[in-house]
C-alpha cells in the first residue's frame, strides 16, 4: 500500500473512533438463508466459481527453491505445483499417464522426480516422463508425449494462481484491477517464507465462513476474551476493487500514531488490512506475518466447507527458532480463534438456515463487505442482486 494511501486510511481510522462512527452501506440487504442450503445453488457456485475460475492456492514461499512441490485436492482436480529445476512455477495433474494413479501423495517438499507408486512411471519437476519400468515388456511408447498434464497457472506480485481448465486464461490484472495489483504489488508477498498450515472442517456453508471476515460488530461480544483486546470493535475502513474489496480492522497499537510524525506512520501498526480477493480468498498482511484463508465447498453438502489457513512470514524472522516458534504459536493461535469462534457461530447460522424456518437474516448498515460480495456472488451467477432498503420493518 503506497504510503500516501496508509496515511489517508489512517486519518479515516482516526477521525472514525474519535467520532464513535463507523463505515456506513446506506441501507439494509436482506439476504434469504436459503443460499446456505440450496444445492442447485451450491452446485452453480462450484461450475462458475471453483472449476472455471482462476484459483489462489498460496504464496510464492510455498515453493521456496527449485524442485519444491505442493499438491493440492481442493478442486475437484488433484494437483502437482512445483518449482520446476529453472525456477519456473508449474502446476500438473497430480494423475500417472499410465493408469492415472495420483502420482505425489506427500503435502509438499522437495524431490528432483516423482515416481508413481503403482508401476514406478517417473516424472521431473518439469512434468516430463523420465522413466518407465521395464520399457523392454511394457513396449514402445512416445515419452514426449506422456508428460504430466500441464494446468495453466502464474505466479505474479507473490501469489501462485491456477485455472482448473486445461484451456482456462488468468489474467492476474485483469482479476485484480490496476489499483489493487499495484497494492498488492506493494506488500512484497513473493518474500514472504512459508510457516505453516491448518485445515478445518466447518459445519457451515463456504460462503459463511467468508462472511465472518465481512464486519468487526461481533468483536465486542464473539471475541470478547479474544481479539478485543487487540482490536477496536464496530470500527473499519472498507473499499471495493471490482469483485474484490478491502478492510482494514483497527487496532488499539492506532493510538501510538497520534504522537508521531506522519511520515512514521505505518498501516500494520494502525490497522490488519483484510483483502478478500474473489471468489473465496481472505489475505491478511500483518507487519511481521501474513495470513491466507481459501474456503472451499463441501462436494457433497452445501451444510458444509474446509478451510486451508496458510501462514507465512519474512524469512528474517525464522532465522531464530525462539522467534520462529513464537511466531508460529501467534499465527496458529489466531487462526484457532477463527475456527473456535468464528466458525463456530457459523455452524450455528448453518442449523438455523437447514432449518428453513428463517426466510432471510439482514445485513446492516454497518457491514458494507457483506452487502458486496453475496451481491457480487449473485452477478456473476445472473442472479437478482440484493435491493438496497431504507430501513427493515
Amino acid at each position: 500500500m503506497k504510503h500516501s494511501e496508509q496515511i489517508s486510511q489512517i486519518k479515516v481510522l482516526m477521525s472514525r473512533l474519535d467520532s464513535g462512527t463507523t463505515v456506513d452501506a446506506g441501507g439494509f440487504r436482506l439476504n434469504p438463508t436459503s443460499v446456505y442450503t440450496d444445492l442447485d445453488l451450491a452446485a452453480r457456485e462450484w461450475a462458475e466459481f471453483f472449476t472455471s475460475h482462476p484459483q489462489v492456492i498460496g504464496c510464492s514461499g510455498e515453493l521456496p527453491e527449485p524442485n519444491s512441490f505442493v499438491t493440492v485436492s481442493d478442486l475437484g482436480v488433484p494437483m502437482l505445483a512445483t518449482r520446476d529445476s529453472q525456477g519456473r512455477f508449474r502446476v500438473f495433474v497430480n494423475s500417472c499417464r499410465h493408469r492415472g494413479a495420483i502420482v505425489e501423495e506427500r503435502d509438499r517438499g522437495s524431490a528432483r522426480r516423482f515416481s508413481c507408486p503403482f508401476h514406478n512411471w517417473t516424472y521431473d519437476t518439469g512434468g516430463a516422463l523420465v522413466g518407465v519400468a521395464k520399457p523392454d515388456h511394457f513396449g514402445d511408447i512416445d515419452r514426449d508425449c506422456h508428460s504430466l498434464v500441464e494446468l495453466p497457472a502464474v505466479e505474479q506480485y507473490g501469489l501462485l494462481f491456477v485455472h482448473p481448465q486445461l484451456d482456462g486464461i488468468i489474467d492476474v490484472d485483469s482479476l485484480l484491477g490496476a489499483e489493487l495489483a499495484a497494492e498488492m504489488e506493494s506488500w512484497r508477498f513473493d518474500k514472504l517464507a512459508y510457516l505453516g498450515n491448518d485445515t478445518y472442517e466447518a459445519a457451515c456453508n463456504w460462503k459463511l465462513a467468508m462472511d465472518t471476515f465481512g464486519e468487526t460488530y461481533h468483536f465486542t461480544t464473539l471475541h470478547q476474551n479474544s481479539l478485543i483486546t487487540q482490536f477496536h470493535g464496530n470500527v473499519q475502513a472498507y473499499d471495493t476493487f471490482g469483485r474484490n474489496h478491502r478492510m482494514l480492522l483497527v487496532k488499539r497499537t492506532i493510538d501510538s500514531l497520534r504522537e508521531l510524525p506522519e511520515d512514521e506512520w505505518d498501516i500494520t501498526t494502525a490497522a490488519l488490512p483484510v483483502y478478500w480477493l474473489f471468489p473465496n480468498v481472505q489475505l491478511m498482511p500483518f507487519a511481521e506475518v501474513c495470513v491466507m484463508i481459501r474456503a472451499y465447498p463441501d462436494p457433497v453438502s452445501p451444510s458444509r466447507h474446509t478451510s486451508q489457513v496458510s501462514f507465512y512470514a519474512r524469512p528474517d524472522m525464522l532465522e531464530d527458532s525462539a522467534l520462529s516458534d513464537a511466531l508460529s504459536y501467534a499465527v496458529h493461535r489466531f487462526g484457532s480463534i477463527i475456527r473456535d469462534e468464528d466458525y463456530a457461530a457459523s455452524a450455528s447460522q448453518q442449523v438455523t438456515a437447514d432449518s428453513s424456518r428463517v426466510e432471510h437474516v439482514i445485513f446492516g448498515r454497518n457491514e458494507p463487505a457483506l452487502h458486496h460480495y453475496h451481491n457480487t456472488y449473485r452477478a456473476a451467477l445472473g442472479m437478482d442482486t440484493l435491493p438496497l432498503l431504507d430501513r427493515v420493518g
